[in-house]
């Protein structure tokens, strides 16, 4: 009996000494960054507002030479009276292959030799949301152009740059790329992001190119502002015609905007910083993990609730969902 208890004992010992060995060497690993960052370049899109501008005057502040693409001048003026000398901008619509195309001859030229270090694919759209019946094939299409195409389209036209330089491609999925929680185009958008970025990663692997998936919570940006939602869940609601509408009775839209403002004004997160922290480990790094997480809610509420079985989410936002006047 002794005898068992002690190699009972001893394994126990062993096994605690490996997994506080693993633990050891994983966080030096994830500590360890690049050099030479003052001469690697990083391109941003979507960097008017939000992550992307704040994530350029991360970099900028590092050191890195960012690229960064903006879609309107002012946002293009602001960023730059914000950032040091070695920032420069271009005008880019993700929605636009000429627009890609000139961004990527004006990469071309600022990189030269060296290649691109780091594509961040960060522009991205919200809106419309709502009750998938209330959607028309625009308003799926109109989020897919910019979270989908766009970003698909910038990844294949600057691989080659990034190849060049064995950097990463880091692109802006969402945990509502891991639960999808509304209608419309968002959802379906950022499942494709973990998608295409798996298949990329693993197809690329052999050339020393990393690929990355930040996996943001709820945050305050432009994306979470409650006007644009609201404005938007009206114009759905005014396109359905009559049956449709009183099929869901003339109380459920209230009842839909109120449920979405309770869910931003509880759950969004402030602090911007904990995105833009892990877009800067995954450009900095010597050894990017494949995904991150960040945010409170994404750690303790989405991606748990990802890995759970189907019908326990569906019963999930049965119960937070307002109920249809003519549900059965």
């Amino acid at each position: 009996m002794y005898e068992y208890l002690s190699n009972n004992c001893t394994c126990t010992y062993v096994l605690g000494a490996f997994v506080l060995l693993w633990v050891l060497v994983w966080f030096y690993r994830d500590n360890l960054e690049i050099t030479k960052v003052s001469e690697k370049h990083v391109f941003v899109t979507g960097c008017d507002s939000g992550f992307g501008h704040l994530l350029c005057k991360l970099l900028d502040k590092r050191g890195f030479r960012v690229l960064a693409g903006c879609f309107t001048e002012k946002g293009a003026d602001d960023l730059k009276s914000a950032t040091g000398p070695f920032l420069k901008t271009c005008i880019l619509d993700v929605t636009s292959t000429t627009s890609i195309q000139k961004a990527l001859e004006w990469t071309k030229k600022e990189v030269g030799d060296k290649g691109l270090w780091g594509l961040v694919n960060n522009a991205g759209r919200s809106l419309p949301m709502g009750p998938s019946e209330w959607m028309k094939i625009e308003d799926f299409q109109s989020t897919l152009k910019v979270n989908m195409t766009g970003m698909i389209e910038m990844t294949m036209d600057f691989l080659p740059l990034v190849k060049k330089a064995r950097g990463r491609v880091v692109n802006v999925a969402s945990v509502l790329g891991r639960v999808a929680a509304n209608g419309g185009g968002y959802c379906i958008s950022k499942f494709a992001v973990e998608s295409f970025s798996d298949c990329l990663r693993r197809d690329i692997q052999n050339f020393g190119v990393n690929v990355c998936i930040i996996e943001p919570g709820f945050f305050k940006t432009q994306v979470t502002s409650l006007e644009p939602i609201e404005r938007e869940l009206h114009r759905l609601w005014n396109q359905l015609t009559p049956e449709v509408q009183e099929s869901y009775g003339d109380k459920y839209l209230d009842k839909y905007i109120k449920i979405q403002r309770l869910i931003m004004n509880t759950i969004c997160d402030s602090d911007l910083s904990k995105v833009t922290n892990c877009m800067e480990h995954a450009l900095l790094a010597v050894h990017p993990r494949t995904r991150y997480s960040a945010g409170w809610d994404a750690k303790l509420l989405w991606i748990p609730l990802s890995y759970m079985p189907a019908c326990v989410v569906d019963i999930a936002l049965k119960l937070v969902l307002p109920k249809p006047a003519k549900s059965v």
